[in-house]
This record gives C-alpha cells, sequence and structure tokens, in this order.
C-alpha cells in the first residue's frame, strides 16, 4: 500500500473543508493505525495539525501514548509543535513530500535520532498549496 497516498488524499479533504491541504499517516507493522488531516481553521483550535491528529487517533487505537516502531508519513514537513509530538510519542521514521520553509522543524527529529526521509515524488499537491495561500493572501 502506498501510504503516501492516503496522505494525499486526506490532503485534498482538509483542502475541500477549506483548510491548509496536509494529510497524514501513521503505520506499524504496515497497518495504517492513525490518520489526520489540518482541522485547525474549521475547528478554530491551534493544535488541530494534520500530524497531532493521526498521533491522537493512532494512541486511542493502540490504547498508548508510546508508538514505538511507527513510522508518520506527511504532505509536508512538520512544524516545530508537531515535531515535539513525534518525539514524545517516540515515532521511528517520517517521510513527508513537501518542504516547509516557514516552520519546518525536521532538524529536531533528526538530532532525536528520528529518520527523516524526504520522499521525491511528482505530485500536484505543492500547486495545490501555492494556490491555498495565495487564495488566504487576496
Amino acid at each position: 500500500m502506498n501510504y503516501m497516498t492516503v496522505a494525499e488524499k486526506l490532503a485534498l479533504k482538509a483542502l475541500k473543508k477549506g483548510d491548509v491541504p496536509v494529510g497524514a499517516v501513521i503505520v506499524k507493522n504496515d497497518k495504517i493505525i492513525g490518520k489526520g488531516y489540518n482541522k485547525k481553521e474549521k475547528n478554530n483550535i491551534a493544535t488541530f495539525h494534520a500530524e497531532m491528529l493521526a498521533i491522537k487517533n493512532a494512541n486511542k487505537k493502540i490504547k498508548n501514548w508510546r508508538l514505538d516502531n511507527c513510522e508518520l508519513y506527511c504532505t509536508m514537513e512538520p512544524c516545530m509543535m508537531c515535531c515535539g509530538a513525534i518525539i514524545q510519542s517516540r515515532i521511528k521514521k517520517v517521510y513527508y513530500l513537501i518542504e516547509n520553509h516557514n516552520y519546518g522543524c525536521t532538524e529536531l527529529l533528526k538530532n532525536s535520532k528520528i529518520e527523516v526521509i524526504k520522499l521525491d515524488i511528482n505530485t500536484s499537491l505543492k500547486d495545490k498549496l501555492i494556490n491555498f495561500f495565495k487564495q488566504k493572501r487576496l
């Protein structure tokens, strides 16, 4: 299964609802245990990022705050808040598609011995993200 494709579909769901198009999926033993997409604008809650919601859903599913041996697939490089949650939850590997030039903090993950991999996949999501922010700034 292509987990990043699932994350991209979640990102498009966020976009349709007027939120920043970011999606995240947490995988353990080749099974998705948590999913999330941005709901910050929809719910007016600053912590409702895709990664945070995916972590919350994974914790609930496995009934444990520790996400040992889990991998996170997210469409955009995680911010500082999300990186903190990733570190605290003990995720071992993070894959992402699009760099977050303003808020990306994957150096925090690398410093915590979490493997970080930027995937080089052709995606129209980057253009959708750019257009989303252009529309917001009109």
